[in-house]
């Protein structure tokens, strides 16, 4: 059986989550800021960003990633 993609905008918002929780500032969205993906990319990068401001350990960090 074959594996489904996760589609364009769940994996921009978890390529921002990640980008966040690594520290990396929110002007390294690789895709242009008034696109559908660059609003998702940035969702995730303000979440990631919450979270790691919020006291989580990069395990649970990491943990976040894998279950969203």
């Amino acid at each position: 059986m074959k594996k489904h993609k996760k589609n364009l905008s769940h994996r921009a918002f978890l390529r921002g989550y990640q980008t966040a929780i690594q520290q990396r500032s929110k002007s390294t969205c690789p895709y242009q800021a008034d696109s559908i993906l660059g609003f998702h990319w940035c969702t995730g990068w303000r979440q990631g960003r919450a979270d790691y401001w919020s006291g989580f350990s990069q395990a649970t960090l990491q943990q976040r990633v894998s279950n969203l």
